[in-house]
């Protein structure tokens, strides 16, 4: 996995394309928010509620965006919402990431984070199989990072210098960076594909 090849790759495949990146991306923050203030009225879990219909799908539909990006395929504003025909999958992926990966910080923060890259291709894999099964889209991430996970850490602290400038710029620079970092991870979990179809 060489990080310089992701990056660039990344840079080829969001060229002329952060508009309708943006528009996504805006779509899903302006729909997640609607739905939110809508269920504001039941108190304390109704936001709750909104995530956890709505963040599994949106994750979904933004996994499959970049993966037809790095196919050299277009892309749609209304692709943001491709991920609802799978949203139980999503959901049920989701929630076992997210309770795995709690309990094993349960035990301590360091553990739970190499987790958190152990699960962190499952809705990649999701993504390109529909309806597969939440458990093997995390053993199948689980394979695909092993041996790589300081990799991904790596990767992660590659794009610190990214994020200062997002915050110096109050956010006017995420509209380039933040397609920048989700395509760069969409190439690293190409990149790491083919060693879990060889296994």
């Amino acid at each position: 996995m060489n990080r310089a090849e992701l990056k660039q790759a990344a840079k080829s495949q969001i060229k002329g394309k952060i508009g309708i990146l943006f528009v996504i991306t805006l779509i899903i923050g302006l729909v997640s928010a609607a739905a939110g203030m809508l269920l504001a009225v039941i108190p304390v879990v109704g936001p709750l509620i909104a995530a956890i219909i709505i963040t599994p799908a949106f994750s979904l539909s933004l996994m499959r965006v970049y993966l037809n990006l790095a196919a050299g395929n277009g892309v749609d504003a209304k692709d943001a919402f491709c991920g609802f025909d799978d949203f139980w999958s999503a959901f049920k992926v989701t929630f076992l990431v997210g309770l795995f990966t709690f309990l094993w910080t349960l035990l301590l923060v360091v553990p739970g984070i190499i987790k958190s890259y152990s699960y962190s291709m499952s809705m990649y894999i999701l993504a390109e199989n529909k309806g597969k099964p939440a458990l093997e889209c995390i053993n199948e991430s689980k394979a695909m990072t092993n041996g790589h996970k300081m990799d991904l850490f790596v990767l992660d602290l590659s794009f610190i210098g990214w994020g200062l400038l997002c915050f110096i710029t109050f956010g006017i620079a995420a509209i380039w960076v933040t397609p920048y970092m989700q395509a760069t991870y969409t190439n690293a979990y190409k990149s790491l594909k083919p060693a879990t179809v060889e296994q």
